[in-house]
């Protein structure tokens, strides 16, 4: 029997359902309610599969309707909403400056923390809140772990001018993206760097000539890494974006650490994570991965694409790979210096180890280094590689292929259409 429960938030309260089996129809009855900073529609019915995790907030009282007999819900008032508000505020200040003073710029923050406390959400949060006030800020996703902005694997931005879609989050249909290739920025430390200057000196450009996107300001999520060289990361990447400010969500050795080593002008803020954030298992993060590709190609149940399946042979396609085997200094001549293996571009002929292996289409026309800081033109999947008769049969998001060098990644995905 299906449940129905109506309940009654009271102001700056928080109603966190999760969907453990079959699916959860919320509809705002009474009052004002959002998630992730957009507003719900009065008396609309959204519905919430299995496995979601949703958060509806209210600064004024709501009346809620929940149906479905697989959903846990219960009320908070422990919140970190109104810090939330309260920071896009802060940035609301900078944005009025930069719009009165064509010199100044609008907002530069960078969400940083462990992996699991909600960067990519709070990140959501202050984009909305910003679009509510008329602004285009520019999301920027370096989280090559989940891939937000496209699929796992690679780092972007989108420039956002309408709210998130409570279901389909913001609109992705043109983004910039970048394809780094691995889901940790471990994978190639070299290759990530620079990667991410190439995407803040778009970024840069972008705010040059677009008074609205550099009144908006950038929103930047980042890696869950935060030790080591995955701290590094993170401090270059606040110089290569020239943040002037830093939230640091629930790591106050990493909040420490930044204070001490980002420079003095940059504001370091130490904000609490929501207590519906859950830490999830190397399983759930991988299943994740995949569902992200499946969306890419698949679309969601609100909105489905139909991608294509075709050959390509052999001989039709360039196949290029980031990153060469590193010689030996004895192997080389004299006095000659060792490029960076990290971020040599190298042809791969195409073998039966490419099968079920994610490939970024690149818009050069041959495989040279232009290969690593071009943008992509979208992603293929292998679905067989028949070497007798020297072709590959692809699942792709558009009919024929814009381009024929196509990059290797380390990324699988299962192709589960026919299963």
């Amino acid at each position: 029997m299906t449940e129905v429960n109506e309940m009654k938030l009271k102001e700056d309260t928080e109603l966190r359902i999760g969907v453990e089996e079959g699916e959860a129809i919320v509809e705002l009855i009474e009052g004002r309610a959002e998630i992730f900073g957009s507003e719900l529609e009065k008396h609309k019915r959204y519905t919430f599969q299995k496995g979601s995790r949703v958060a509806i907030f209210t600064y004024e009282g709501a009346t809620i309707e929940v149906v479905g007999s697989g959903a846990n819900s219960y009320t908070s008032d422990q919140t970190p909403m109104v810090i939330y508000l309260n920071t896009h505020a802060a940035l609301e200040q900078i944005r009025k400056v930069a719009e009165s003073d064509p010199s100044h710029r609008g907002p530069r923050i960078m969400l940083v923390g462990p992996t699991d406390v909600g960067k990519s959400t709070v990140c959501r949060i202050l984009c909305n809140y910003s679009v509510r006030m008329g602004r285009s800020p520019i999301l920027v996703d370096l989280d090559v772990g989940q891939g937000d902005i496209s699929v796992p694997g690679t780092m972007g931005a989108i420039f956002i001018n309408k709210m998130a879609d409570i279901m389909e989050g913001f609109d992705c249909s043109r983004p910039l993206v970048y394809n780094f290739g691995a889901t940790s920025p471990s994978e190639n430390l070299p290759l990530y760097d620079l990667l991410v200057k190439e995407l803040a000196e778009v970024i840069n450009q972008r705010c040059a000539v677009n008074r609205d996107s550099n009144i908006g300001g950038v929103i930047i999520n980042t890696c869950g890494w935060v030790h080591g060289d995955g701290y590094q990361c993170l401090v270059n990447a606040a110089e290569a974006f020239e943040v002037e400010s830093v939230v640091v969500i629930d790591h106050e050795r990493l909040y420490n650490d930044l204070k001490r080593d980002l420079p003095s002008f940059v504001k370091i803020l130490h904000q609490p994570k929501s207590g519906g954030t859950e830490t999830r298992s190397k399983e759930m993060r991988a299943t994740s991965r995949s569902e992200r590709i499946h969306k890419y190609f698949y679309g969601t149940p609100w909105s489905r694409l139909n991608p294509y399946t075709f050959e390509v042979n052999f001989s039709d396609i360039l196949i290029a790979k980031i990153g060469a085997e590193r010689l030996p200094e004895s192997c080389l001549p004299f006095g000659t210096k060792v490029d960076d293996h990290n971020t040599k571009v190298v042809s791969v002929r195409p073998s039966s180890s490419l099968v079920h292996t994610v490939l970024a289409i690149s818009p050069c026309a041959a495989v040279s280094q232009n290969v690593i800081k071009d943008t992509v033109l979208g992603f293929v999947v292998v679905n067989e590689v028949n070497e007798e008769t020297q072709t590959l049969t692809l699942l792709s998001a558009q009919q024929e292929l814009p381009s024929k060098v196509l990059v290797l990644t380390s990324i699988k995905f299962v192709d589960d259409r026919n299963h």
